[in-house]
């Protein structure tokens, strides 16, 4: 049994990234333990960023197994992200 994954790929300097970061928080208060929620700073990991094609800032995956399941490149809303996290919570 594995939990979704959302990696938040983000940069320092990013305006947009600084108003990611609240909606995750906000995200990880609601959905808990159900969903894992990493950051990963493109400058600091360029090769990850490289893996997963990252062009743009913030760029939101979501994973579960291992298998990415959705991109999303800009500031997205909480409650979309839940929408897209809830089925593949409830797959388990």
């Amino acid at each position: 049994m594995s939990r979704p994954v959302l990696t938040d790929f983000f940069a320092t300097w990013c305006g947009p990234c600084k108003m990611q970061t609240p909606i995750l928080e906000e995200l990880k208060e609601k959905l808990g333990e159900q969903v894992e929620i990493r950051k990963v700073d493109v400058d600091q990991n360029m090769e990850a960023a490289m893996k997963y094609g990252i062009r743009v800032v913030p760029t939101l995956i979501i994973e579960k197994d291992g298998e990415v399941k959705e991109k999303l490149e800009g500031v997205t809303r909480a409650d979309a992200l839940e929408q897209l996290l809830k089925p593949l919570i409830e797959e388990e």
